[in-house]
């Protein structure tokens, strides 16, 4: 039989209407084509579907039992469409970001805020994690991308998007003496420094560039959070070394400072990292053009 799904919402208009003519016009078809598929229908299973009267078509006993399987299919047949409208239009649907705690609180926070307020009844899963875990998950299928310090090299995934982000060192109030100074790195190297835990991926780097110039770093004070970071050096701990982009508001109000150096501090590349096999679903694809 040719294309039996066609055939089947033949018959199933013909058997909700009661009329070929109605079917017809449903359908957008002309009364003979619907009268041809109702024939192959019936040729098929070799037992009448229908009777016709003056009326029009009336379902025969045999015809009633195929209508009960066709209506069911057709109802879930709609239902799907309508979801797939719905996740088109950003109605339903969900968003799965994986991301580190402060790339989630002091970067993608304004964007996500923006993004629920726009498709309010998009649920948002946020997968925190370090980047390994991260990469983990998302070659794992369990997330739609992850938002990851760079480089990472792996056949499997792609760079969708990338944006900077200037890590620098800052101190509080307690050593306002190095406002106004330019330390080499054997001057800053005298003070107590509080870094980021050691398996970070700006531990790792502000680590081999001291190394480039010759020096080991080697922190007073290490922690787990970008927070605790920016909490110590207000207190007066010691300098700690964060992402510029994350302090704004304690440098604006001068709860922090930064302390230069006279070498200079490479930029770090953060990317949205999607798995390539994997397409991107419509909710995934406007945040990430939101972001954009």
């Amino acid at each position: 039989m040719t294309n039996n799904y066609e055939l089947y919402k033949v018959f199933y208009w013909a058997a909700k209407t009661g009329s070929l003519t109605q079917a017809a016009k449903a359908l957008f078809l002309t009364q003979p084509s619907v009268s041809h598929a109702i024939k192959q229908l019936e040729d098929s299973f070799g037992i009448p579907l229908f009777h016709r009267n003056a009326k029009g078509v009336v379902l025969t006993q045999e015809g009633s039992m195929l209508y009960s399987y066709i209506e069911q299919s057709q109802i879930l047949i709609s239902l799907a469409e309508e979801k797939m409208a719905a996740l088109k239009n950003l109605e339903s649907g969900e968003l799965r970001i994986g991301g580190s705690d402060s790339l989630f609180k002091h970067y993608l926070l304004p964007y996500l805020e923006n993004f629920h307020r726009m498709y309010p009844n998009v649920k948002l899963h946020l997968n925190h994690g370090t980047t390994p875990e991260i990469i983990s998950v998302l070659k794992e299928g369990k997330i739609d991308f992850g938002v990851v310090r760079m480089p990472i090299v792996d056949p499997q995934l792609e760079v969708k998007e990338s944006f900077q982000l200037n890590d620098c060192f800052v101190a509080g109030e307690q050593y306002a003496e190095l406002k106004d100074k330019v330390l080499s790195i054997d001057e800053l190297l005298q003070y107590p420094i509080i870094l980021f835990s050691r398996n970070s991926r700006v531990r790792m780097a502000i680590t081999e560039l001291f190394e480039r110039y010759g020096y080991s770093i080697k922190p007073e004070i290490e922690v787990g959070s970008v927070d605790l970071l920016i909490e110590f050096a207000r207190r007066g701990l010691g300098i700690s070394y964060v992402t510029r982009e994350f302090i704004a508001k304690e440098l604006a109000e001068g709860s922090l400072f930064e302390v230069k150096l006279d070498v200079e501090m490479p930029p770090s590349q953060v990317g949205i990292m999607i798995k390539q096999s994997l397409p991107l679903s419509n909710a995934a694809a406007k945040f990430i053009e939101l972001i954009s």
